[in-house]
């Protein structure tokens, strides 16, 4: 994109479309912006040629912010601390460099037959806008640069497992389109929650998946960065949820109480159809990883054994980050819950 051009688009996302009358104008705007840097690799784009380098990845990973001492939640320097992990984690890889290693065939064979990959990519595209949408309606630039580049992981998600499915010959249905939605804060919510719950099922999956020998070991180093990065983006929203409910006036708290009340109501309910198997237009939710996947790559794995293993990842996956960071809590401690019922 040339320079006048980036000019007319930072011109128009700065003084010409008024955020509360043009909203999804700006939203338009961001979500190019958010391609031209991690997607494509523009002139603004800070990507690397590389998957994965020692010092990208030890900076994904290990992470202590720059001021000492107490740090109240649901304050500024709050706001300030995670959206700073996120901002400064990041690790710039191209989707277009990966290269996906060639798999012996019973491993070809376990991968394309996984039940997963048609609702992984949509559930990144609607991630992607979801979170775009979101940042179009944040007046405070550093929590709305963050939340430009949580989209802008999600949509390079999406972007990985294209490339994924290609390299492996897995056909996909055509994609349905993603509209933003009407309800920025509710659909940042429905995606930080999902991915709460997601993400903690993930992780313990795909070390029972490495373990087994189901994921062969190079595609499991390949696909890691992807993971970990679902870490990082559960770690902000959790403190997200913290410092937006904390800045609220009293009597706008329980507006917010009876919205994530709500999210996690739709959450259970796609949850719920899930395990039925389809919704009743007969296609299958977003909210899918851990329902289908499940069963193919834990193998012999018990229940018991994989909340273990789901609990013990999580913790890792989380620990190099400043412990002044709140974790998420709700599906671990109701995995822990679980596991006094479940027998050794």
């Amino acid at each position: 994109m040339s320079t006048v051009a980036q000019s007319d688009l930072q011109s128009a996302r700065q003084m010409l479309i008024p955020r509360k009358r043009f909203p999804f104008l700006r939203v338009w705007i961001l979500y190019a912006r958010i391609r031209r840097t991690y997607l494509i690799g523009g002139e603004d784009s800070n990507m690397s040629e590389t998957l994965n380098t020692v010092d990208a990845d030890h900076a994904m990973r290990n992470w202590t912010y720059r001021s000492a001492g107490r740090i109240p939640i649901g304050s500024d320097l709050h706001k300030r601390m995670f959206c700073e992990m996120l901002l400064t984690t990041h690790n710039p890889y191209k989707p277009a460099v990966i290269d996906w290693p060639e798999l012996e065939p019973a491993a070809l064979r376990r991968v394309t037959s996984l039940p997963i990959w048609d609702i992984a990519v949509q559930t990144e595209g609607r991630a992607s806008i979801r979170v775009a949408t979101y940042a179009g309606t944040v007046d405070d630039p550093q929590l709305r640069e963050a939340l430009r580049m949580n989209g802008g992981e999600e949509a390079r998600h999406k972007l990985v497992l294209s490339k994924l499915v290609e390299a492996y010959g897995i056909e996909l249905a055509p994609e349905p389109p993603y509209p933003a939605p009407d309800d920025p804060l509710r659909a940042w919510m429905l995606t930080g929650y999902s991915e709460c719950i997601d993400s903690f099922f993930a992780f313990g999956l795909f070390e029972a998946a490495r373990q087994s020998g189901y994921f062969p070991e190079e595609l499991v180093e390949t696909f890691e960065p992807v993971i970990q990065e679902e870490a990082r983006h559960i770690l902000f929203f959790a403190n997200w949820v913290a410092w937006y409910r904390r800045s609220l006036p009293w009597y706008r708290k329980p507006w917010f109480l009876a919205r994530t009340a709500s999210v996690w109501f739709s959450l259970i309910r796609d949850r719920i159809s899930l395990a039925r198997g389809f919704d009743s237009k007969g296609a299958a939710q977003d909210a899918n990883f851990p329902a289908n996947v499940g069963d193919s790559v834990a193998g012999d794995v018990s229940v018991r054994s994989l909340i273990e293993i789901c609990l013990t990842e999580n913790n890792r996956r989380m620990d190099g980050y400043d412990a002044r960071l709140l974790r998420p809590t709700t599906v671990p401690k109701l995995a822990r819950l679980a596991l006094r019922f479940i027998g050794k």
